[in-house]
């Protein structure tokens, strides 16, 4: 018997199926940010706009840009992974509404991702599980177990690129934030705008002789369990390792 969940998925999100939306209805409008656990250690990052990747040549940005799995032991710095995180979540002013303008574009500016890394080899951080706060551009520290990178690479099925990367990137998509105006027809813009942000990832790293490889085949329930994510209102939806050639 054919799987039909695909096709249904795209005839139940058209438009003329759709219910009217929270914000229609009244509903508040969803926090711009997750709130942190209170065990979070916060962490000053360098200012990511003004890093000076001294490559600038947009055509050959675009010419170079390749997938790469295999990466030296050269470390990132603080500056460059500012400048990653910056580039693919940086908040460029904040609106009374309260709407988030940011480097990348969002449907409606809903912007409903938050950014978790892998840290393995960083100048002046401890490996492990980290959180990007966009709003205030910091790193939060995790608790997570020690061996959080052999755990991420198992639930991404052993791919060795998720623990010999310099980082590996977790978006988790928090769906409230898009349904909240786009209703189930939000779920297909999680994974366009998920597309996005991956690509200013790719683009970013080539700018300073890195290289990413995009990862869509993962267990999404191990990757939600060690991320500390429900599966329903934070979900794994995208993941990159980054390192350098």
């Amino acid at each position: 018997m054919e799987n039909t969940i695909g096709k249904e998925f795209v005839e139940m999100t058209k438009y003329r199926n759709l219910e009217p939306s929270p914000q229609s209805k009244g509903a508040p409008l969803p926090p711009l940010q997750t709130p942190l656990p209170e065990s979070a250690r916060l962490i000053d990052l360098p200012a990511g706009n003004a890093f000076d990747p001294g490559l600038l040549d947009f055509k050959s940005l675009v010419e170079n840009r390749e997938t790469l799995r295999k990466y030296t032991d050269s470390p990132l710095s603080l500056e460059e992974l500012a400048y990653l995180l910056w580039g693919t979540q940086g908040v460029k002013s904040v609106t009374e509404k309260p709407v988030s303008k940011r480097t990348v574009p969002s449907a409606g500016s809903r912007h409903a991702f938050e950014t978790y890394l892998l840290i393995n080899n960083v100048e002046g951080l401890e490996p492990g599980l980290y959180r990007y706060l966009a709003l205030e551009h910091k790193l939060a520290k995790l608790e997570a177990p020690e061996d959080i990178n052999t755990i991420l690479t198992e639930a991404c099925l052993k791919q060795p690129h998720v623990k010999n990367s310099a980082v590996t990137f977790f978006w988790a998509a928090v769906p409230l934030r898009m349904t909240w105006r786009y209703c189930q027809r939000g779920y297909r813009y999680l994974y366009l705008d998920a597309g996005h942000v991956c690509q200013n990832l790719y683009l970013l790293a080539e700018s300073i002789r890195c290289g990413v490889c995009a990862i869509a085949a993962y267990d999404d329930d191990l990757v939600n369990h060690a991320l500390g994510l429900d599966g329903e209102e934070q979900f794994a939806i995208y993941i990159a390792t980054l390192g350098r050639r």
